[in-house]
């Protein structure tokens, strides 16, 4: 299988996107089992099976966006899940709710 990667901008300080993707992680690791393992502060290591999907994926936090890179599921799969990850990236940076709002708004 190929590599599919991922961009999603953000406008919000390093710190407040590590705090909600946190929150994506911890929903992910509770409903999916997916583990997650950061490598530092800016990056983090995702392997499991979200949907059914193998997952084994890894990003990074920059400036303006987080970028990353997983395991393709292959052509019938590819667009699913590329706006899959990128629906739920987007909803945890949406800069107009709070931190609690995204604990609240992610299934």
């Amino acid at each position: 299988m190929g590599t599919m990667k991922f961009e999603v901008p953000h406008n919000l300080p390093k710190d407040e996107v590590k705090k909600r993707v946190e929150q994506l992680l911890q929903y992910w690791g509770s409903k999916y089992g997916v583990k997650s393992d950061w490598q530092g502060e800016e990056g983090a290591k995702l392997v499991g099976k979200v949907m059914g999907i193998n997952l084994d994926a890894s990003f990074v936090i920059t400036d303006k966006a987080i970028s990353g890179e997983g395991t393709d599921p292959g052509m019938l799969l590819r667009n699913q899940a590329k706006t899959y990850i990128q629906k739920k990236f987007g909803a945890v940076l949406d800069p107009s709710k709070s931190l609690d709002q995204v604990k609240g708004n992610l299934d």
